[in-house]
């Protein structure tokens, strides 16, 4: 009777250990291209740049690489958001197979669309610094050409404290972030613990010191591994509302425009304020900023 208990027992042991095991592990992983390895200027960032094939190669493989570290760490469902320029870089065909993946705007919560309170971690891939920073590769928020400041609370945003906070309102921590060491910095410094990718040192706006594709490779999964073996340590980035929302542009006439809404208000030639109960409103005004032209068709 004893053998009977213990080999019962083992056999709840090990299925329990079974479950846990298998255990659903959900990641988002929200990709940018700036932050990229080798990414200098618009000649990699664009259809219309002579090296932007092969580093739409090198912005894929880099995903992919995160993607192979977090099932190597037990992640079970992974959602990819391309979330560069025109949303369409990725190089699909090139993707696991049982991954999804988020193309083209506009799109509901931006860099971050799709996700919810399902998801257990976000990673942010080729990110870069914020509009404000004076040190980063390409840094900007939202729009290099058009965006000039923009501040939450008084606080100068990325767009990675930005997705992190839109991650954040549905509980759910960022862990990892690559890109060049000043994003990455920047990033950890607003939005607090997570694992740092550096796979290049900015020496300027359009120049920096890059680690190989291969060899950036090779530290993004090495960090997403690191990231996701201690998940328990993340918390969410949270903003608690009311949110307000200060944002400069770089030409007068849309903030005069922008004047004449009844929720918006002119604070002087080129800002205008926006209050917000959340991170989604946030997102749906400045999509809607970023995007809408009387002329869009069809």
């Amino acid at each position: 009777m004893t053998r009977i208990i213990q080999g019962a027992l083992l056999a709840l042991l090990a299925a329990t250990a079974s479950a846990q095991e298998t255990e659903a592990l959900k990641v988002y992983i929200s990709a940018d291209m700036e932050g990229i390895a080798g990414v200098v200027t618009s000649e990699q960032l664009g259809p219309g740049g002579f090296e932007y094939e092969r580093f739409r190669g090198f912005m894929t493989a880099e995903v992919n690489a995160c993607i192979e570290a977090a099932r190597d760490a037990g992640a079970t469902e992974i959602l990819v958001s391309d979330s560069h320029g025109n949303g369409q870089n990725l190089l699909i065909e090139k993707l696991p197979d049982d991954v999804m993946v988020v193309r083209s705007w506009p799109r509901e919560h931006g860099m971050m669309a799709g996700i919810d309170e399902s998801f257990d971690a976000v990673i942010f891939i080729g990110y870069h610094s914020s509009t404000e920073n004076k040190r980063g590769v390409r840094a900007h928020t939202m729009s290099s050409a058009n965006v000039t400041g923009l501040r939450i609370n008084g606080t100068s945003m990325s767009e990675g404290s930005m997705n992190a906070a839109i991650a954040g309102q549905f509980g759910v921590p960022v862990v990892m972030v690559s890109g060049d060491d000043v994003a990455v910095a920047e990033n950890q410094v607003i939005i607090g613990d997570m694992e740092g990718a550096v796979v290049k040192w900015a020496q300027g706006f359009h120049s920096a010191r890059t680690l190989t594709p291969a060899a950036a490779r090779e530290v993004i999964r090495e960090r997403t591994l690191a990231a996701l073996a201690r998940l328990e340590d993340f918390k969410p980035y949270v903003l608690e509302g009311p949110l307000q929302l200060d944002l400069s542009l770089k030409h007068y006439q849309p903030v005069e425009l922008l004047g004449y809404l009844p929720n918006v208000e002119r604070l002087n030639s080129h800002t205008v304020r926006y209050v917000a109960e959340d991170m989604s409103e946030i997102s749906r005004f400045l999509t809607f900023v970023t995007n809408y032209n009387i002329g869009l068709q069809p």
